[in-house]
């Protein structure tokens, strides 16, 4: 009997991500047609424009990967990490530079961000690398640090931009997927304590960074300064309260809450649509994370598995970062809110990441299929 192609899929895990990634195109509108009309000549719809091609270029890239076998990253993986490598470079070489940093690859009339990229690149490299070496993954020498030389000069490539939110999250991930790999304890804690040091080095050595972890402690201790972003966003909740103010309806977006369509965007979510909107942003995101979780968890491939969990990793992390800098948690990082804010570098490689995971999916349906006949015949 021939296995249906409908059934391989992963319905939960892609209906889940188009329902958010729909959701985000509403909210990056609502959230952005202020600032395109002040800041772009009265154009209402300049930034849903742009996020609405990128969101059909990232459709037609999940298709394809989606069926791409994730087996053959493996073959790729020193092209991919290479590709990361030049891509730095040339942000660092001939980058655009905004607000004060240079992140940015100007590609006609399209700003493309290689950090986005880089991060998918370092979780596919670090699983197939640590894959082969779970026979010696216990020696730090030859099994672990290798590995994470490359990862530090990526992580240095990034900080020269600077970009210590998506060098920080990559840093993560990297010390969770050694973590799963199988590394000793003593390893994973060296490895965070280095981590911890290097991070407070780079907030001290620069005075905005610096001034962004105090400002999220207590930000009223200057509310017109650096407490400005996190005080609009605390009103822009408070009005919001159990059903919002209404679709379109938020006030705080009218030119008083900076980067309200990116960063910032769960604010306006918060304000327009309340806690239920909130809540249905948080329930979707459990539901991805717990499907990657389970996918990772069932593959039988040690690279499948491990990339299944990098993809997690890497997307927990963005959301625990954004989330964690709008709520006051933590320290303002610019780091977006996957699938929702604007930016079509991060849409792209998040719906490209999110496919990996269904393709993954695929592959253990098939396997256990494959394990039923198998049971079968014997029988």
């Amino acid at each position: 009997m021939r296995y249906s192609l409908r059934r391989d899929n992963d319905w939960i895990l892609i209906g889940t991500t188009f329902a958010l990634a729909l959701f985000g195109l509403l909210m990056v509108f609502s959230a952005s047609y202020v600032e395109g009309y002040t800041t772009q000549d009265g154009n209402l719809y300049y930034f849903i424009i742009r996020q609405v091609v990128w969101f059909l270029l990232a459709t037609g890239v999940f298709i394809v990967v989606m069926h791409f076998p994730f087996r053959f990253y493996r073959k790729l993986t020193p092209f991919i990490i290479l590709g990361s490598v030049v891509l730095l470079a040339l942000v660092l070489l001939v980058g655009t530079d905004v607000a004060g940093a240079t992140r940015w690859l100007q590609i006609g009339p399209f700003r493309m961000q290689p950090s986005e990229f880089v991060k998918l690149g370092v979780v596919i490299y670090l699983a197939q690398v640590y894959s082969k070496k779970q026979a010696y993954i216990d020696n730090f020498v030859n099994g672990v640090m290798p590995p994470l030389i490359v990862v530090g000069v990526i992580f240095a490539m990034i900080m020269f931009q600077p970009d210590l939110g998506t060098g920080t999250a990559i840093l993560l991930s990297a010390i969770l997927l050694v973590f799963f790999s199988g590394a000793r304890w003593r390893h994973l804690i060296g490895l965070g304590a280095v981590g911890g040091v290097v991070f407070g080095l780079l907030a001290i050595l620069e005075p905005y960074r610096l001034s962004r972890i105090v400002s999220f402690s207590d930000p009223f201790a200057d509310m017109s300064g650096s407490g400005w972003q996190l005080i609009s966003g605390y009103m822009a909740m408070a009005n919001g309260g159990l059903t919002g103010t209404g679709l379109g309806q938020s006030l705080q977006k009218l030119r008083h809450l900076p980067e309200g369509h990116t960063d910032f965007i769960l604010v306006i979510i918060a304000e327009e649509l309340g806690l239920l909107g909130v809540l249905f942003v948080f329930v979707s995101y459990a539901v991805i994370l717990f499907r990657g979780v389970r996918i990772g968890t069932k593959c039988r491939s040690p690279f499948g598995s491990l990339l299944a969990f990098g993809i997690v990793f890497q997307l927990a992390i963005q959301v625990i970062f954004n989330i964690g800098a709008v709520s006051g948690m933590l320290p303002i990082t610019g780091i977006t809110l996957p699938l929702v804010s604007n930016g079509g570098s991060s849409l792209l490689i998040t719906l490209t990441s999110i496919a990996i995971l269904a393709n993954i999916a695929r592959y253990n349906k098939r396997f256990e299929l494959t394990q039923t006949k198998d049971d079968s015949r014997s029988a």
